[in-house]
């Protein structure tokens, strides 16, 4: 496995880790968070794929989502020890009980959320996601929704991103951290 977090732009502040569905804005939210906060973006997913040296769909497609969350368990124990980061995790980061420790662990736990409607909204073309392969019904979406609903509420701080801009989810959370550091 190759790559790691570099630990070379030192913080005093706390880590920020975005949650939640596919679509829900945390990679957008998070870029634009970290410039706000003057800390550095992670994604978790980028993370994963540089240490496997190919992309999540070939890990799905030669490994199976088992590995996968094994290998996007032990990207999220290299946060460890880092801070001022703002790190956008992938949907199902959440699933495991163990993966939801380590995040508290790391920093404050934000989950955004968004309806079904909107998110099919912002997937529509979407081919790049590996669950959408096989699981593109509403139907299944909505299933798969409901079923990480109890892992996205373990979170510090829950914001429908729907309706709102960027810029105001990025301030409503930028003012959460400050009062919480």
């Amino acid at each position: 496995m190759r790559g790691t977090w570099s630990m070379s732009v030192p913080s005093d502040g706390r880590n920020v880790v975005l949650t939640g569905f596919m679509g829900t804005g945390k990679s957008t939210v998070g870029k634009l968070l970290a410039r706000r906060l003057g800390y550095r973006f992670s994604d978790l997913d980028a993370l994963i794929v540089e240490r496997a040296g190919i992309s999540i769909n070939e890990i799905f497609e030669r490994y199976g989502e088992q590995r996968f969350r094994e290998l996007e368990t032990e990207a999220i124990r290299s946060l460890g020890g880092v801070s001022g980061r703002v790190v956008a995790t992938g949907g199902g980061a959440v699933i495991a009980p163990r993966n939801r420790v380590l995040l508290r662990e790391a920093g404050l736990v934000v989950n955004l959320t968004a309806s079904l409607e909107v998110i099919l909204s912002r997937l529509k073309g979407d081919r790049e996601r590996p669950l959408l392969k096989s699981n593109n019904t509403p139907e299944a979406l909505a299933a798969l929704m409901t079923a990480r609903e109890n892992a996205y509420a373990d979170a510090d701080l829950r914001i429908d991103t729907a309706g709102k801009s960027v810029e105001d989810v990025v301030t409503e959370i930028a003012t959460f951290v400050r009062e919480h550091q």
